[in-house]
Formats: structure tokens, sequence, C-alpha cells
């Protein structure tokens, strides 16, 4: 069975028909061609697959693409504007938290996710943000100093926004 989705990806509405055992996953890789989002193990354990859904973290290869009709994705692809990197982006490049590379979208957006809801929040409420998202490269040492370096740049950010 098909359905027809209207759904905003990145800030750009799409619209398509997806089968109804359709991947979230599936949709942004094979439909829209937004492959950040990786393919681990398929069963939500990994948080490689890891975007945004109406602001929360969620697995993409556990939520159904049907569910998506008038809500909001956002990835890896749509952070960071033309030109420049977001903070997180940054950050995890100046403390040298990326290593292969593959966790690396799902652990950003879950830390996205994180500082939108708690703008400075404690390493023990880092590491349990990134519980579903693992890494056998780092040992998380670099990434929770990259996501709490990124922390401090967003909330100076937001201050001289509202200055």
């Amino acid at each position: 069975m098909r359905h027809t989705i209207t759904v905003r990806v990145n800030g750009v509405e799409e619209r398509h028909e997806v089968d109804a055992n359709q991947t979230l996953l599936s949709f942004l890789r094979d439909t829209l061609n937004l492959t950040g989002a990786k393919q681990g193990c398929n069963e939500g354990e990994c948080g490689s697959c890891m975007v945004l859904l109406d602001g929360k973290a969620v697995n993409g290869c556990l939520t159904l693409a049907a569910e998506l009709d008038g809500h909001e994705v956002a990835t890896i692809e749509g952070l960071g504007q033309a030109g420049a990197l977001h903070p997180l982006q940054s950050a995890f490049l100046k403390h040298h938290a990326v290593q292969c590379g593959f966790c690396t979208p799902g652990v950003v957006m879950t830390s996205l996710a994180l500082l939108q809801e708690n703008p400075k929040p404690t390493e023990l409420q880092l590491k349990t943000a990134l519980a579903g998202n693992l890494c056998r490269c780092t040992g998380y040492r670099q990434i929770l100093d990259a996501i709490q370096d990124a922390a401090k740049t967003m909330r100076a950010q937001s201050k001289r926004r509202t200055a």
C-alpha cells in the first residue's frame, strides 16, 4: 500500500509517495538522496541513522516514512549554512572527534537535539543523551569535549542575537 506524504526536510517541502513499510532512513537515502544518516544495525541500537523529527532525535531505521506527513525532518545535510559550518561541526573538527565518520552524523544530530532542549548540559546529561549512539573509534572523550565546546559557542551566539 502506498501513501502520499508532504514533509519538510531541511526546510524544503517534499511531497512523495511512499510504501507503507518504507522507513524514514530509506526515504531519506533512496528517495531524497540524503545519505548522511547511515544504515548500521537496522534495529535502533547504534544511532548512526539518527535524525531530528520535529526537533526530537529519532532513529530513522525505526520510523516509518508514512508517519512523516505534516512533520519536519532535519538531517546532517541541513546543518550549517552555505560556506559556514555549524558550531557542532566546527567543534568536532577542532577536537578531533571524527575518525572513521560513520557514527558522526547520528552523534551530531543527537547532540543538536540535546543542546536545543538544554543549552548547558552536564557531562552526565551528555552521556545519557548519547547512550544510543555507538562509536568504536574515539572512546567518546573527544566527542564529549566537542559537544561542550559547541554548547559554549551556541550560547554565546544566542546571547549576541538577543542583545
